[in-house]
């Protein structure tokens, strides 16, 4: 063997040897990937099949008035995914909730008081599961004399992460309402005892402490002995409120010795929130909720639907329980080509003044202009009149300041009193644009015609007569188991009688104005208070100053305070 043959021989397996270290070297690399892979690649099956647990938070509501929710409340349910509820009482809560958000009835649990809330602590879990963001309502404070803590604590056991956002709770709230101070001067011991399931020692309790007894009335009899014999004074002051918070409180004040009797004679029924002690003697001066005006009147509302919100938030500020009922609907004009034709004339410099006689004659306008691709400024150089101020903030709200509006009576009559008359020299154009509603009355058109003007009266809107009520409320109505009618517009009077027909003789009404007025005497009604300017604010206003005098009147005369549709058998309002 030559040198040269020796050092290939020597090469070749040198090479040899290497390609075998790096094919090993690969396989090793290899099997560690694919060892590594595996796992990441199971990991990453693992991830998509779970799905990550939701966020719950629990928010008290209050014992019953929804003002009582807290801002930070309601900007909780503003974004929540899912809303645990646990009856109609939380309905008030979701309207501040997003569209789309899923309900869970949480109010079928059953049993014991263990029993429901384990049950309802399942329900919570379960839901956190399936959404990531859940809002949990309750009733008063979550953490106060209720379920919040349990649930939070299933919460927690269940890897789910919980927020609270306290609530006023009915220990303090009611007694508020009720006008009686759980502390004062010489009295800040106070004690608040559930009694809903557990036996209790009442015997360790001070009498000259205040009690606050929640679920006591089933066991009252029981309860109130039990003080006695713990040695409380018989004649200590007792207040029992139900329906606390809500327009449907009712109080009833006695002594321990008396408050059974008491209660079985005003016919209360529902849980009472209880307290014992001298500090009930300060609500006949401090009563200020039990003592609004038109507090527990139910007050019919005949309006059309979207319009009866601010009249009705009104009404309830007085302590009222108002029942909106339709009566009109208003739907487009069943020729749509008038209003057609007046909106191109408007466009193309046909009018001098455009004419709002209605909030809804500014809608149909506004939507007319949405449906021709036009805005505000299609107005420009035409001058603007508003019957009132409700239609001049309609027009407001489109960007637009009224030329005119009444300084006096705010109504067509009053419009006219004030609109100028048509002047040759200064006026290019003699036409007036007047779009309002096909039952509107010939006062405006005939008032403009005598001042020289031309009017295109133009229905903008039909005012149509809605279905009947219900027979319950129909009943009602002549029956007088309301306490008040609103009217809000003659077409309103015309119609309720139609569909339902007169108010009891003994029922309050109340009217928007003078054109209101005469319609109701026309049918019959005689009218007790009308609002001094016609808006819905002042229609409630005029109510509440009628409620406050008879109120008022029966105070002095030492007559119990009594609401018109609690009249005495067979008496009638002469009309």
């Amino acid at each position: 063997m030559t040198p040269a043959q020796g050092t290939t021989t020597a090469a070749h397996k040198t090479a040899h040897k290497t390609s075998r270290k790096t094919t090993r070297a690969k396989a090793d690399v290899s099997a560690k990937t694919a060892a590594t892979a595996a796992p990441q690649k199971a990991a990453t099956s693992t991830v998509k099949q779970t799905r990550p647990l939701g966020h719950v938070t629990f928010v008290g509501v209050g014992p019953g008035d929804p003002a009582l929710l807290t801002l930070a409340g309601r900007d909780v349910l503003a974004n929540a995914d899912a809303v645990v509820v646990e009856g109609p009482e939380h309905d008030a809560f979701l309207t501040y909730c997003k569209a789309g958000v899923e309900v869970v009835d949480g109010s079928g649990a059953e049993g014991s008081r263990a029993l429901r809330i384990a049950a309802r602590a399942r329900l919570v879990v379960k839901t956190a599961k399936t959404a990531a963001n859940v809002v949990r309502l309750l009733s008063g404070d979550p953490f106060t004399f209720s379920s919040g803590a349990e649930e939070a604590a299933a919460c927690k056991k269940a890897g789910i992460g919980f927020n609270v956002v306290p609530g006023v709770s009915e220990v303090s709230a009611v007694p508020t309402y009720a006008g009686i101070p759980l502390t004062m001067k010489g009295d800040r011991e106070v004690t608040v005892v559930d009694l809903a399931e557990n036996k209790l020692d009442l015997t360790r309790l001070q009498p000259k402490q205040t009690l606050v007894l929640l679920n006591a009335t089933e066991t009252l009899k029981e309860t109130v002995a039990a003080l006695v014999e713990a040695g409380f004074d018989a004649s200590t002051p007792v207040a029992a409120t139900v329906g606390g918070t809500t327009t449907a409180q009712m109080s009833v004040v006695g002594t321990l010795e008396t408050i059974v009797t008491d209660l079985r004679a005003a016919k209360v029924t529902g849980e009472a929130v209880i307290v014992v002690g001298s500090v009930v003697e300060q609500r006949e001066a401090l009563s200020w909720f039990e003592t609004k005006p038109l507090f527990g009147w139910r007050i019919l509302v005949p309006r059309t639907k979207d319009q009866a919100g601010p009249l009705m938030d009104r009404l309830r500020r007085y302590g009222a329980m108002p029942e909106e009922v339709p009566t009109i609907s208003v739907e487009p004009p069943r020729n749509p080509q008038q209003m057609d034709k007046a909106i191109r004339g408007l466009v193309e410099g046909r009018y001098e003044w455009v004419a709002f006689t209605s909030v809804n004659a500014v809608k149909a306008v506004r939507e007319k202009f949405d449906e021709y691709g036009l805005d505000a400024r299609a107005f420009s150089g035409l001058k603007i009149a508003a019957v009132g101020d409700k239609t001049a903030e309609a027009i407001g709200a489109w960007g637009i300041r009224p030329d005119l509006v009444p300084s006096g009576e705010q109504s067509a009559a009053g419009l006219v009193e004030d609109w100028p008359p048509f002047d040759e020299v200064l006026d290019p154009i003699n036409r007036v644009f007047l779009p309002r509603a096909d039952i509107a009355t010939e006062t405006l058109v005939a008032g403009l015609t005598d001042l020289g003007w031309e009017v295109d009266d133009v229905t903008a809107y039909r005012t149509v007569r809605a279905a009947p009520p219900p027979a319950p409320t129909r009943e009602a109505i002549k029956s007088g188991k309301f306490d008040a009618v609103v009217f809000t517009s003659s077409s309103t009077v015309r119609n309720l009688v139609g569909i339902a027909g007169k108010p009891h003789a003994s029922t309050v009404i109340a009217v928007i104005g003078p054109a209101t007025l005469k319609t109701a005497e026309e049918h019959g009604l005689r009218v007790d208070a009308m609002a001094e300017s016609p808006s819905v604010e002042e229609l409630a206003d005029a109510l509440a100053r009628f409620g406050a005098d008879r109120r008022d009147t029966m105070v002095e005369a030492g007559e119990p305070v009594t609401r018109p549709s609690e009249r005495r058998s067979g008496s009638r309002r002469k009309s």
